[in-house]
């Protein structure tokens, strides 16, 4: 059992927890995950670690309530206990050696481009990041991207916030402008990171994404999480989740990701509807 020491609402659907979770903060990294049980019965969610105190033995992980699990999550309060936190899992962000690197996010992948652009920070490397969402309504950790970043570009959207456009128009303007990168970090939705990797091929820049497909027992033995990568066959869980983006087939992946979307509206409406139940 792990218990639940803060929980903060980012946006409307965007959660921040922090969790006791002592063996994993010991050994937690940049780029790893964890797979949480909220209760006995409840499925199997992989999510990303956000951040991690090893003196405090916690680890934050932020989720959105998209489907039926991540609602029932997000019903958890400050002082509940989760049933399992299994980890961390996944190959950790190789980092050393970076010199100056620009980090991409998109969305609620914010939370997980955070932890690689702190390490990054701590590193002594030159962090540049951009971050991308619909609205203003909708950003999260700005003033922690900014505190981790030498040069920090919040786009949105609709120019509710920030500078008007995609993220990939902000990279494009800081290779033109003469910024020379190492290593690009690009995580988000699919299609974003899809876009970044086209972008940065036409500059020969090094450019790693992190991959977020179905996943079950995070140990490499369902299979659920497979991808194409080079050519071969890999699994995020155990071969990520971060790999080369030049050499990911990002079409693949876009429609092996909305193979379950009935399905998932259809748990998300049983789910909306439970709850509805037990507030009356």
């Amino acid at each position: 059992m792990h218990k639940i020491i803060s929980k903060e609402k980012l946006n409307d659907t965007v959660v921040k927890m922090t969790v006791e979770a002592p063996y994993v903060a010991k050994k937690a990294e940049p780029g790893q995950f964890v797979i949480v049980c909220a209760s006995p019965d409840s499925e199997r969610i992989p999510l990303t670690i956000a951040d991690y105190n090893r003196e405090e033995q916690s680890i934050t992980i932020i989720f959105q309530t998209v489907g039926s699990s991540t609602m029932m999550l997000s019903e958890k309060q400050e002082g509940d206990y989760l049933e399992a936190v299994a980890g961390p899992l996944g190959k950790a962000s190789e980092l050393d050696g970076l010199k100056k690197v620009a980090v991409i996010g998109g969305g609620v992948g914010c939370a997980i481009a955070y932890p690689v652009a702190k390490k990054l920070h701590g590193n002594g490397a030159v962090v540049h990041t951009v971050t991308g969402f619909r609205t203003k309504e909708l950003v999260i950790l700005q003033k922690e991207f900014e505190a981790v970043s030498d040069k920090y570009v919040l786009m949105s959207d609709d120019g509710s916030c920030g500078k008007k456009g995609l993220v990939t128009n902000a990279l494009e303007e800081l290779i033109a402008s003469g910024e020379e990168y190492d290593a690009v970090y690009a995580i988000g939705p699919l299609i974003m990171m899809k876009f970044v990797c086209d972008v940065t091929k036409k500059y020969g820049i090094k450019t790693i994404v992190s991959m977020n497909p179905i996943m079950i027992d995070g140990t490499g033995m369902c299979g659920g999480c497979r991808l194409t990568v080079g050519g071969e066959t890999k699994f995020a869980c155990v071969d990520g989740p971060e790999f080369d983006g030049h050499l990911i087939d990002f079409d693949e992946a876009m429609d092996r990701s909305r193979m379950y979307g009935d399905f998932e509206k259809h748990a998300r409406e049983e789910a909306c509807n439970l709850l509805h139940k037990e507030v009356q």
